[in-house]
C-alpha cells in the first residue's frame, strides 16, 4: 500500500471513530461501571472482535451475512439478546455504597469476553469489514490475506488507542457527575438502560 493510500485509510478510520457506535458506548458504560482497568480491557475486547471480523472477511466467511438474510438476522438477534441480557442484569443490580459508580464486581476477563462477544455478534460490523477493507486490498500487490490482516491490525490498534483515551477521560468526569447529582441509587438503572439501548440499536439494523 502506498503512503498516500495508507494515509487515506487512517483518516477514514479516524472519521468513523468520531461517530459513536455501540462499541464506544459499551466502553464508556464499562468504564463508568468498573473503572479504568475494566474500561481499557473492554476496549481490548472490542479490538479483538474487530480482528476476528478481519479474519472472517479475509476468509470470505462474512460474505454469508451479505447474501443470506437468515444468517444476518440470526446473528443480529443473538447479539441484541446478549446486550439486552447484560442490561437487565445491570438494571436489577442493587445500588453501590461507595462514591464511585459501581455495580456487581466485574473481573477483567469477564469484561473482555463480553466485549468480544458484543463486537463479534454485531452483523453490521461484519458487513462493514467486508465492504470497507477490500477497497484497500490489491491482489496485484501480493497476498490479499496478508493485506487484510495488516489493515485490520491497523484499525484494531487505532481502536485501542481511541477507546483507552476515552476511558482515561471519562472516569474523572464521572466522579464529578456523581458529586454534583444524586445518581447513586439510579446507577444500575442508567447503565442497564444503556445496555438495553445498545441491544435494541443492533436489533433494528437493516442489511
Amino acid at each position: 500500500m502506498e503512503i498516500s493510500e495508507l494515509f487515506t485509510y487512517v483518516i477514514i478510520v479516524i472519521g468513523l471513530f468520531l461517530v459513536p457506535g455501540p462499541a464506544v458506548l459499551l466502553v464508556i458504560t464499562r468504564a463508568l461501571q468498573g473503572g479504568r482497568k475494566i474500561g481499557i480491557v473492554t476496549g481490548l475486547g472490542i479490538a479483538s472482535g474487530d480482528l476476528l471480523h478481519t479474519l472472517s472477511a479475509a476468509l470470505g466467511l462474512s460474505a454469508i451475512l451479505m447474501t443470506s438474510s437468515l444468517a444476518f438476522n440470526c446473528v443480529k438477534w443473538i447479539g441484541a439478546a446478549y446486550l439486552v441480557y447484560l442490561g437487565i442484569r445491570a438494571f436489577m443490580a442493587k445500588p453501590g455504597q461507595s462514591t464511585d459508580i459501581t455495580l456487581a464486581p466485574l473481573r477483567p476477563g469477564a469484561a473482555y469476553i463480553q466485549a468480544v462477544g458484543a463486537e463479534v455478534l454485531n452483523p453490521k460490523t461484519a458487513l462493514f469489514f467486508l465492504a470497507f477493507l477490500p477497497q484497500f486490498v490489491h491482489p496485484a500487490s501480493g497476498s490479499t490475506f496478508l493485506q487484510f490482516l495488516i489493515l485490520g491490525s491497523i484499525l484494531a490498534s487505532m481502536s485501542i488507542v481511541y477507546t483507552t483515551s476515552i476511558v482515561l477521560t471519562i472516569r474523572p468526569l464521572s466522579r464529578l457527575l456523581v458529586k454534583l447529582s444524586p445518581l447513586r441509587k439510579w446507577e444500575g438503572k442508567i447503565i442497564g438502560t444503556l445496555f438495553v439501548s445498545l441491544g435494541l440499536r443492533i436489533a433494528i439494523q437493516q442489511r
